[in-house]
């Protein structure tokens, strides 16, 4: 979510004066300085960490410390003090649940300190620069903050007395979208499939994201959950089954709108005139406001149904 935003910032600096990039620096760098990172222990060996970005999963234990996901490069320092404050090694391992930068923006540091990074083959892809955005290919990203073990399904990891299934979660919010599980501790990170609370959901449909996988995902998660179930968000508090069925009913409702507005032959325009998302629509300081939540829906049900060949 936030790597957008990032980007349009980013983009702006390139044409911006010395004086002013100077000021939009050290503004960056305040508005990192002041963020503090916070943990919430979910399970004997379980955390998650909530700063500013995706929400980050930790499991430490005796075969080492493995994070899902590590936010902003300039947070690196705290959120390595936070995951010592659990009483945790430095991080060994390192899955990003896909590539945006508020999910990523951390790889680099942790590569270089030794961490292996793994995500799904899209992520490598998208993050070797190969992403197409309005302005063009994203930069590639350094040798050191690539994934270097990929998967295309997933991957089971037997790690400090549990099984963590990474599980791919085809064309969603965006095409290389995972989701974790710890069997034993019953947790459940979504990544950015999840937004709870705080905004409408962000599909890029840029980097292959698409509305029906974003229900899809819902689903198949509810279907590994239970009441007890510990539910991390890409964003947001944590939630429960119950919050996630709320979220699933909630695309569900959007989607069968929109569908149905199409197949009478409405535009886009008399569509968010409709205002299918409303009864969601309630942050006003979301980052996704009803009407662009709308139209990424409508242009999801244009496509045709994804492949899940590379297409890149």
């Amino acid at each position: 979510m936030n790597a957008v935003r990032m980007k349009l910032v980013a983009a702006s600096l390139l044409m911006a004066s010395p004086l002013a990039l100077s000021c939009s620096q050290a503004q960056e760098t305040d508005r990192f300085a002041k963020v503090e990172i916070k943990a919430e222990k979910l399970a004997d060996g379980v955390a998650v960490l909530f700063g500013a970005g995706g929400n980050i999963g930790v499991s430490y234990g005796p075969d080492g410390t493995v994070l899902i996901d590590d936010q902003f490069a300039p947070l690196t320092p705290k959120i390595q003090a936070a995951i010592a404050d659990l009483g945790a090694s430095e991080v060994k391992y390192l899955i990003n649940t896909h590539w945006h930068g508020d999910h990523s923006g951390g790889n680099e540091n942790f590569g270089k300190a030794g961490a292996l990074i793994m995500a799904h083959d899209h992520v490598r892809e998208r993050m070797l620069g190969i992403q197409k955005t309005g302005k063009g290919n994203d930069p590639a990203s350094p040798k050191e903050a690539l994934p270097t073990v990929t998967y295309h399904d997933g991957i089971k990891l037997h790690l400090n007395g549990d099984e963590v299934h990474v599980k791919h979660m085809k064309h969603g919010h965006t095409d290389g979208d995972s989701i974790i599980f710890w069997k034993n501790a019953n947790v459940l990170h979504m990544g950015d499939l999840y937004f709870n609370k705080v905004t409408l959901p962000f599909i890029d449909l840029n980097s292959g994201g698409n509305a029906r996988g974003v229900l899809a995902a819902a689903e198949k998660a509810l279907e590994m959950a239970d009441d007890n179930t510990k539910i991390i968000p890409g964003h947001g508090p944590m939630a429960t089954k119950a919050d996630l069925m709320a979220y699933r009913d909630m695309m569900k409702s959007v989607i069968g709108a929109i569908e149905k507005a199409q197949g009478e032959g409405k535009t886009l325009e008399q569509v968010q005139a409709m205002k299918p998302a409303a009864e969601w629509d309630t942050n006003p300081d979301a980052f996704i406001k009803g009407d662009a939540f709308v139209e990424a829906v409508y242009k999801s049900l244009q496509m045709p149904e994804h492949a899940e060949e590379h297409a890149h």
